[in-house]
């Protein structure tokens, strides 16, 4: 799946993957994302070699 579109939220210092995707999600489906694209991109964090890996996915699909 090719996802071009960024969500608009802020990662708190010191959060682990894991918990910045339980603040991600919420954030993605207030900006619209359909389930897909959200399960997609939960795949990739989980999957990732580390917080540091899944955080870098992450950040990604943020607005800079």
């Amino acid at each position: 799946m090719n996802i071009r579109k960024k969500v608009r939220w802020t990662l708190p210092p010191g959060t682990n993957r894991y918990a910045a995707l339980d603040l991600w999600v919420p954030a993605a489906e207030d900006e619209g994302w359909n389930e897909d694209e959200i399960q997609y991109v939960i795949t990739e964090v989980v999957e990732a070699d580390g917080d540091a890996a899944g955080l870098e996915v992450l950040a990604w699909y943020t607005y800079q």
